[in-house]
């Protein structure tokens, strides 16, 4: 089985020695996707919107690198500072994954890479049969 890392650029993890997903046949195993722009800041300080909207934007990003998309997500795990915002995630699960909907984990933590995080977001996903990937 064929194992291939999926890079993006800029790679803003490269500097913390993570990679941000890795392809394994054809299944995507996807890092905890953050509101990282691409110069490496954290953007959004104390508004959980812009930064959950930024953090689904990078995991699209990655996942289309990786030869798949949102929609092929079957499971995701939402890690939330503040689970007051569940009912923003419950939304969002609906602007951004379509039915079926993923299986999914949601959980609060009390810090995540920087004490300004509010969201961060890892998936596994399924390859799309028509992304073209030669990587």
């Amino acid at each position: 089985m064929k194992i291939s890392q999926i890079k993006i650029t800029p790679d803003t993890y490269e500097p913390f020695r993570l990679a941000q997903g890795y392809r394994v046949g054809d299944l995507l195993f996807i890092s905890g996707q953050t509101a990282i722009d691409d110069d490496g800041k954290l953007i959004g300080i104390g508004d959980f919107d812009a930064q959950a909207q930024k953090a689904f934007e990078n995991l699209d990003k990655v996942l289309k690198a990786g030869g798949s998309s949102l929609k092929n997500v079957v499971k995701v795990t939402i890690m939330l500072r503040d689970m007051g915002n569940f009912e923003k995630i419950v939304e969002l699960r609906g602007k951004y994954f379509t039915p079926p909907y993923p299986a999914d984990t949601i959980f609060a933590a009390t810090s995540l890479f920087s004490p300004d995080a509010l969201i961060e977001i890892e998936a596994i996903a399924v390859a799309d049969e028509s992304a073209d990937w030669e990587k």
